[in-house]
């Protein structure tokens, strides 16, 4: 007998949940162990469906389908790896240089001053909202992580509190913003203005991350945990910096240069893909364009910046560098390990066909278009563990009935449930959960208990918004 695609991912969820939390296993065993089992028990008949519907011919599919399970795994590990791995050990080189050479308590200090110690956390949110609008999510994560360490020995406190609103920040300007992949792909499936996408979405965003600050301020309270000790972050090492005279740190315009450079660099393409698409026929000097896809794509933009973070501790410690690059590497590798594990997991959840059996069993739903949206991208984002393919999945499950049927409010409203409903639930299969849990040095069940329910905060923020909006204002 078959398995159904919801049973293999039950199977799944049991063996990643116990591994780690029953059997104390290592995320990376726990995950691969997970993502074989479920490749295992997934049919043929499956795969051959899943690179159909991935625009493969039948001989394609037919061929996909025989492949072994070590292989399907394995690509799946690569292809997160091809997605994530320069952009971590790029990230950990940058975060460690921005530690050791002072850049990171450079702008904590301008920020304090700017703000206040009782207004920083809203800075932090708001930095990584507007942030999260052209840097993908990861790599807002990996460059506010720092600034939120250095933060919190300055002030001695709210840990939590600033990676909280760092994450509830950038989790909702990349589904509700575009040029974030899953927002710009669904105003295409859905014929939605990028600019109308664009200002709902920013406006909704505003409102959502005002929930996940009052949220994150609660559990603030509630949850005592500490900034901890990390291979490439050591609480006394952080303490000598703290300590040192504000001559000797860098200038404010020096320490921000590697976050600074990659986000210029990427803005720009995305806006240059953005009035090209919009404007096929723009006056854009030829000789620009591919200069700015050069270097502008993230991989390239981040490496840009890990050299300007190389060069500004050059300057600040006149040591050899080379011990302190393997340290940040080797806890970039292990970050990349554990995440491209998830990648996998995720990936042969996908191959079940786990997104079209959700798209079935809500197709005939006698609701509204909006909360049928949010919970169908909600079930897939759960089930199979990326926000941006619960995003796209959804999208193109609805797109016929947004765009035919006679609706009394925008499209526009239904794309933005979208987006929040894609927000819940975080957990193991998310390679986000990892990349978030290592940097942090937050524990799996740490995460569990205070980043999964603010994200579950904010997407029924947003759907309570956007009812309310689409009655008020169906922008008609």
């Amino acid at each position: 007998m078959l398995l159904d695609p919801i049973l293999i991912l039950l199977v799944g969820i049991f063996i990643v949940v116990g591994g780690i939390i029953g059997l104390k296993l290592h995320p990376f065993l726990s995950l691969i162990f997970a993502a074989i089992v479920v490749a295992l028990l997934t049919p043929i008949s499956s795969l051959q469906q899943f690179g159909i519907s991935k625009g493969m011919d039948a001989a394609a599919a037919l061929a996909f389908s025989k492949k072994g399970i070590g292989e399907r795994v394995a690509t799946e590990f690569g292809n997160t790896c091809a997605k994530i791995g320069i952009l971590i050990a790029m990230a950990a080189i940058i975060g460690k240089c921005m530690l050791e050479s002072g850049s990171a308590e450079k702008i904590i200090r301008s920020l304090l001053k700017l703000t206040g110690i009782e207004k920083a956390p809203i800075a932090f949110l708001l930095s990584s909202f507007f942030l999260g609008m052209p840097v993908f999510f990861d790599t807002v994560i990996f460059l506010m992580m720092p600034l939120a360490k250095a933060m919190t020995l300055k002030i001695g406190k709210n840990y939590l509190f600033f990676i909280m609103c760092i994450m509830a920040g950038a989790a909702m300007a990349n589904s509700l913003v575009p040029p974030a992949p899953g927002p710009l792909f669904l105003i295409g499936e859905m014929h939605i203005p990028i600019g109308l996408m664009m200002g709902t979405g920013i406006v909704f965003g505003l409102f959502t991350i005002s929930a996940g600050y009052f949220y994150a301020s609660w559990a603030n309270k509630k949850y005592t945990i500490p900034l901890r000790d990390a291979a490439d972050a050591r609480i006394d090492d952080l303490k000598i910096i703290s300590n040192t005279e504000n001559s000797q740190l860098p200038s404010l315009l020096v320490a921000l240069l590697p976050v600074l450079v990659p986000i210029i660099f990427i803005t720009l393409d995305a806006s240059f893909t953005a009035i090209l698409k919009a404007n096929p026929q723009a006056s854009i000097p030829k000789t620009i364009v591919p200069l700015v896809k050069f270097l502008g794509d993230k991989n390239i933009a981040i490496v840009i910046g890990g050299i300007l973070a190389l060069l500004v501790i050059k300057k600040y410690k006149k040591e050899n560098l080379s011990s302190f690059i393997q340290n940040a590497l080797m806890s970039g590798g292990g970050i990349i390990l554990i995440t491209a594990a998830g990648g996998a997991f995720g990936g042969m959840i996908q191959q079940t066909g786990i997104s079209a059996e959700i798209g079935l069993l809500t197709a005939n739903y006698q609701m509204a278009l909006i909360p049928m949206a949010f919970f169908i991208a909600a079930l897939i984002r759960t089930a199979q563990g990326s926000a941006t393919v619960a995003l796209i999945t959804t999208s193109g499950v609805l797109a016929g009935m947004a765009t035919s049927t006679h609706l009394s409010f925008n499209p526009v409203y239904i794309g933005l449930a979208i987006g929040c409903g894609s927000k819940i639930f975080m957990w193991m299969n998310d390679p986000g959960f990892w990349i978030l849990s290592k940097l942090s040095n937050l524990t799996e069940k740490e995460v569990l208990k205070t980043i999964s329910p603010l994200l579950v905060v904010m997407g029924f923020t947003g759907l309570v918004v956007i009812l309310i909006a689409a009655k008020l204002f169906p922008l008609l």
